[in-house]
């Protein structure tokens, strides 16, 4: 055991957000989190003894740390100290900074800012040869970023390689002063390119390995090969390639689901891959490169026979045709009747992709009967670039008539009927699920609103909101977004004299990424509004923030309270 969080507060509410080992494994920096906060504080411990060094870092959100190979240091982005800054830039102006190991952070020395464009933020990574620190610059949830590097032990200015933010470029890795970096420019569905540093004119690139029909959703170099993980119809596949750009196979993965995590070394015999999905628990697997066999790594813990269910993946037209898939998870067996509970649950946006998981909750609900399902809507990646787009700024509406239209197909499949849909969505899904109850509130029989974005005139004023602005539009000083973000803004959008169905509403007091006001002042007016009988419920957990970090207590809490409305509501035993 290096590290055990349950150990970091007696109530649990300290949580382990981060961790960094040095290269050799002799150390691990980790950051913690106090009540779910963004805010964390990186520590330092020795592996092998478990001392912890004096030193504590502050006014770290969303850092990354970057050892350097000899273990004499590392490399870590942090914001200003409080007081040094306007309040409202407190979140900007981020600054690299090395740490030398044993030493206050006083002493720091400052190695990388840029003032005069404070809304960048430096997240910096050391090559895995030791010879090169790199900057990845990126500017709140855009996922088009720029790309830094100088020589580790330079001092000389950082060389700006790709300063345009024109695309996404994420750095695989090198040899030598050649970079391979997976980039969504020109090729929507990304591709893997080679730019010589000695040479990184644009016209020097080399294409390794061309856009193909799926998504590439990430790619490392183990066994001097690339390893790709692709996203066919929102699930995973892996494939290996030379470093020419030549497939050379597919690994069969145990069924549809998704790879949470992939680690090897690039001279390394072997490749460890996490696999999950709806009925598989996470399970880390070995590939051998030189007996060409996957097995598992060890067996899964976790006490669930899977053979009494099933996951299948359906596709459905969206309002405008579109075609949408979905995974429904459910008995086997199910009779098409049309009374059958159904829990659809989405996100749709900023990029991000709802590929299978394993999770105890919608285990539980289908236990009792009910339909697990997910909706893969435009705003996320699950088919590259131009999907995402397809759900932000004056497309958003996309996304809620995609998700409407799930539950409007699994109605007229005979799934179930209204009364027993309940919807259910988080942070930019909580926003979800609260756009389609206030504009079709007759659709659903039960809403699960988590830590919602609600008002979207304000949204971009409160802590990381600003974050959002290139997602969702500025309506504040641009009146062509105010016209769309309007029309849809949950809050504005609540009607008197509606009846709405049962609807719980729920956040915590130190969410500092999305403040509870929206939650409260949602519950508040649908509360005002409510025509009919059904409950409109507020719950606030305490010393908890935006879902990171939560204790296993809180989550069972939680999580219950979930199920308990929801079979309240559906009279399901």
């Amino acid at each position: 055991m290096v590290l055990d969080p349950n150990t970091l507060s007696p109530d649990g509410t300290i949580s382990l957000t981060n961790q960094a080992f040095s290269h050799d494994g002799t150390f691990l920096a980790y950051g913690t989190s106090q009540s779910g906060s963004d805010w964390q504080e990186i520590h330092i411990r020795q592996v092998d003894t478990g001392k912890e060094y004096p030193e504590v870092l502050h006014w770290c959100k969303f850092s990354g740390i970057a050892w350097h190979h000899d273990n004499t240091g590392f490399f870590y982005n942090r914001l200003p100290e409080p007081g040094t800054v306007a309040e409202e830039d407190q979140s900007k102006f981020s600054r690299v900074y090395w740490h030398l190991l044993n030493t206050p952070q006083s002493e720091d020395e400052l190695i990388f800012e840029r003032p005069e464009a404070k809304e960048l933020s430096f997240t910096p990574h050391i090559s895995e040869d030791g010879q090169y620190l790199f900057l990845i610059v990126w500017n709140g949830t855009d996922p088009r970023n720029r790309l830094y590097y100088r020589e580790v032990e330079s001092t000389d200015p950082f060389i700006r390689l790709l300063d345009e933010a024109d695309a996404s470029y994420d750095l695989i890795g090198n040899d030598g002063p050649v970079f391979y970096l997976q980039t969504n420019l020109n090729a929507p569905k990304c591709r893997i390119i080679a730019i010589d540093s000695r040479q990184p004119q644009r016209e020097n690139w080399h294409e390794l390995i061309a856009e193909q029909d799926d998504v590439i959703a990430f790619a490392q170099i183990v066994h001097q090969q690339f390893v790709i993980t692709y996203m066919h119809d929102a699930h995973h596949q892996i494939k290996l390639y030379d470093k020419e750009g030549s497939l050379l196979q597919e690994l069969a993965l145990p069924t549809l689901g998704s790879v949470i995590d992939l680690s090897g070394k690039p001279d390394g015999d072997e490749l460890f891959i996490t696999f999950t999905s709806y009925l598989y628990p996470s399970t880390v697997f070995r590939y051998d490169f030189v007996s060409n066999t996957l097995q598992p790594l060890r067996p899964s813990q976790a006490k669930f026979d899977p053979s009494d269910y099933e996951t299948t993946q359906v596709f459905y037209p969206s309002k405008d045709g579109t075609r949408v898939p979905m995974f429904l998870t459910h008995k086997k067996g199910l009779v098409l009747d049309g009374n059958n509970p159904v829990l659809i649950y989405g996100y749709g946006g900023f990029d991000i992709s709802l590929t299978p998981s394993f999770g105890i909750t919608p285990l539980l609900w289908v236990e009792h009967g009910g339909i697990y399902a997910v909706a893969n809507l435009r705003g996320g990646n699950e088919y590259g670039e131009e999907w995402h787009e397809a759900g932000m700024l004056e497309k958003k509406q996309n996304v809620f008539d995609d998700f409407m239209a799930a539950a409007e197909w699994l109605i007229e499949q005979k799934y179930t009927q209204s009364s027993l849909v309940s919807i259910m969505g988080g942070s930019n899904g909580g926003l979800l699920v609260a756009a389609c109850l206030v504009q079709r509130p007759d659709l659903y029989g039960a809403v699960i609103c988590r830590v919602p974005v609600i008002d979207m005139l304000r949204y971009h004023r409160f802590t990381v909101g600003r974050y959002w602005v290139g997602e969702y539009g500025d309506a504040e000083h641009n009146a062509e977004h105010f016209a769309f973000m309007y029309a849809y803004s949950p809050l504005h959008n609540v009607r008197p004299d509606i009846q709405y169905p049962p609807t719980l509403i729920m956040t915590a007091d130190t969410d500092d990424r999305v403040v509870p006001a929206h939650a409260r002042k949602f519950a508040a007016t649908l509360q005002t509004a409510q025509a009919g009988d059904a409950p409109v419920l507020l719950r606030v957990e305490m010393k908890a923030g935006h879902g990171m970090g939560k204790p296993t207590a809180k989550v069972i809490e939680e999580e219950s309270d979930i199920l308990a409305f929801l079979f309240k509501t559906f009279n399901m035993q």
